[in-house]
């Protein structure tokens, strides 16, 4: 495995309604796939509560202003970009494609190496001996 592959190992407590409503609407999903989606909403959750508990100093309507705004980005933006997916995807295929046609040809030289060297060895314990 490379480095680029690491499983996240901070826990994360999911509440009933996030895993009823995540394992609802991503029923055909893998684990891994719902298990970050939980996550992604919990941490949602909770900095939409900080900043909800931190608003106390501002008027209402400042809050209110500041809550729609950042509804309003996070439903404008692309959190994940299918054709940017796609394409790390293809380049990985063509990467791991590259990678076993050089291991195919690493193997096939050693194996021409390997009958090389039995083919010599073969002939030379059965070349004709001098006679002493």
């Amino acid at each position: 495995m490379t480095d680029n592959n690491f499983e996240s190992t901070v826990v994360v407590e999911i509440s009933p309604q996030t895993h009823e409503l995540v394992e609802t609407e991503m029923a055909g999903e893998t684990d891994e796939v719902k298990r970050e989606t939980k996550a992604l909403i919990e941490a949602l959750k909770r900095r939409a509560q900080t900043e909800a508990e931190s608003a106390g100093t501002l008027t209402r309507e400042t809050y209110l202003n500041a809550v729609r705004q950042a509804r309003e980005a996070l439903e404008g933006e692309k959190l994940i970009e299918r054709d940017r997916i796609e394409r790390s995807w293809a380049v990985m295929q063509d990467e791991a494609e590259k990678n076993w046609h050089l291991l195919i040809k690493e193997i096939t030289g050693f194996g021409d190496r390997v009958q090389s060297a039995a083919k010599a060895a073969w002939e030379a314990f059965n070349a004709p001996r001098p006679q002493s």
